[in-house]
């Protein structure tokens, strides 16, 4: 799994690499280093901070700034469960909390065993079909409690 991946020096030197070590494209190596490791690790903050010749402090307010980036180590699997209004007053609360019984993890957190990431949003858009839970992108609409766990046992 590569969320487990040891940081190496060669694999951040390529991506530095393939945006010429050009400064302006910070969000996009950052991108990229997380796309490779499945969250950006400290050895390769500082590498990208060398190798673009920016400060590390700006590396770090880019990469604390938006929320698609993680310091730490994400599962394989992300699930986002909807908790604006629409599926709030649907049930998402008892959505969340039959995740966090099944997965043993609160939001923000992930397993153990680096399969799952579990994260609260606060729309995102497909009140239609509320309460949803999102998974590596896949939206599952109009989910109950005991929809759960087969759809957690489908990625498996």
């Amino acid at each position: 799994m590569k969320a487990r991946d040891k940081p190496t020096g060669q694999k951040v030197k390529s991506i530095l690499d393939r945006y010429q070590r050009d400064s302006g494209m910070l969000v996009s190596v950052l991108q990229d280093v997380q796309a490779e490791y499945n969250y950006l690790p400290k050895k390769s903050l500082a590498q990208v901070s060398q190798g673009l010749d920016v400060p590390l402090t700006q590396v770090y307010s880019v990469a604390t700034f938006f929320k698609a980036f993680s310091l730490k180590p994400r599962g394989r699997h992300i699930i986002n469960v909807c908790l604006g209004t629409a599926c709030h007053v649907r049930g998402a609360v008892g959505i969340r909390e039959e995740i966090e019984r099944e997965l043993d993890i609160k939001p923000g957190e992930t397993t153990k065993d680096f399969k799952y990431t579990m994260e609260t949003v606060n729309c995102v858009g497909a009140c239609a079909l509320g309460p949803i839970v999102i998974i590596d992108g896949k939206y599952s609409g109009q989910m109950k409690t005991d929809k759960v766990k087969p759809l957690l046992e489908s990625y498996d």
